[in-house]
């Protein structure tokens, strides 16, 4: 009855997100798949999620071979030394927050022979808790990391503060958005905004995004125990 379940919220969020973002986008859904089974996760992709994401390296190289044929995107924090569980194997790092983790992808993609999607991942709320390159620092950072070997730069990552207010939610939403096509408009392989989790991605699509990373809303509460 579980898998059933997870069937159909795949089924009905995809029917939600059918006609896309208000900029006539498209809209990927990218199921968060930490700390469940694969069959769980197989479930989800039979009903139709666009592609799967783990948030840590460990649970990636033990769960990978389970997992049906689906896109595989990575979402967590990344440790520098971990990357060699992900590397060819990725197809698209979201959570990109720092330069030294960008220079060990290029690094380990070059050598392999391979070339890397990845997003930058933008702290929009400048909150102390959360990675992440500044707002101000990014367009800088995407200037440069756009000229690198091994890499392409397809867009941007933001989690937006947890927090009620619908006003400062929606500017930072904007701003990331304005962000979003001035990259595109200096570079056609932009393609990615990946905003949104279970909480506030209808909000998100609405200002902009065109990725939601959604976990509880498909597979129900996580069991942390």
């Amino acid at each position: 009855m579980e898998l059933e379940l997870i069937k159909q919220r795949v089924r009905d969020v995809k029917r939600e997100l059918s006609g896309g973002n208000p900029f006539g986008e498209a809209v990927t859904l990218v199921a968060a798949i930490k700390m469940q089974t694969p069959q769980a996760i197989n479930a989800a992709i039979e009903a139709g999620v666009d592609a799967v994401a783990e948030n840590k390296p460990q649970e990636f190289r033990d769960k990978n071979a389970l997992i049906d044929t689906c896109p595989r995107h990575f979402i967590g924090h990344l440790q520098t030394n971990k990357l060699k569980y992900l590397i060819g194997q990725v197809e698209l790092y979201h959570s990109c927050d720092r330069m030294e983790l960008i220079d060990e992808i290029a690094k380990a993609s070059v050598k392999r022979e391979i070339t890397s999607d990845i997003l930058l991942q933008v702290n929009i709320g400048e909150e102390v808790s959360k990675s992440g390159f500044s707002f101000e620092e990014s367009r800088e950072v995407f200037d440069k990391v756009s000229k690198t070997e091994g890499l392409r730069v397809r867009g941007f990552m933001a989690m937006l503060p947890d927090t009620d207010d619908l006003t400062l939610l929606a500017s930072l939403a904007d701003k990331m958005r304005g962000l979003f096509e001035w990259a595109r408009d200096k570079n056609e392989l932009v393609r990615y905004l990946s905003m949104g989790m279970s909480g506030d991605y209808k909000l998100c699509i609405e200002h902009g995004s065109n990725v939601v990373r959604l976990g509880s809303t498909l597979f129900g509460k996580r069991d942390y125990q």
